[in-house]
């Protein structure tokens, strides 16, 4: 495998785990901004 490829590789699952985690993190401010107005949406 080139280096191109290799370096392309990494930068795709950097990406794709970049994606997961800022979803995630989004979720749980939500769900705590949530909480925090008084659980209305419960």
């Amino acid at each position: 495998m080139s280096t191109g490829a290799v370096v392309l590789m990494v930068l795709a699952l950097l990406l794709v785990w970049g994606g997961f985690a800022a979803s995630i993190t989004f979720a749980v401010m939500r769900s705590r901004g949530r909480r925090a107005l008084g659980g209305r949406d419960t």
